[in-house]
């Protein structure tokens, strides 16, 4: 099963247990994370996609890290005028680890259990 999430203007290809990096998240770290935004849902050969959003799909991960990536050089120039800057940019990034992917059959599945172990 994985899913398709946009988060930070860009899309995601996710599934559960996968660690992703995305641009900084205001979230503490070990806290839950949740994404309700889900382009596109995949699960046991069938496949939801929304207009734009699949309803009733959600996906949670916990944070595990903020950081900053790779500095890269930004370098100007202008021949024969004399004119050179040197600028360097390290991007911020938030590290989170996908825990599950939440659809309505799950959800149906644990209600229908949970009414099972009530019976008996």
């Amino acid at each position: 099963m994985y899913a398709i999430i946009e988060s930070c203007g860009r899309q995601y290809k996710v599934a559960e247990g996968d660690v992703v990096f995305f641009e900084k998240l205001d979230v503490e770290e070990g806290k839950k994370v949740t994404f309700d935004k889900v382009v596109l849902v995949s699960e046991d050969g069938k496949v939801q996609i929304g207009n734009p959003y699949v309803k009733s799909v959600k996906v949670e991960g916990k944070v595990v890290s903020h950081g900053k990536g790779k500095k890269i050089i930004v370098f100007k120039m202008k021949p024969k005028k004399n004119y050179r800057r040197k600028q360097g940019h390290r991007q911020p990034y938030t590290k989170v680890e996908i825990t599950s992917i939440k659809t309505t059959t799950k959800k149906a599945e644990t209600t229908k259990k949970v009414a099972e172990k009530v019976e008996a």
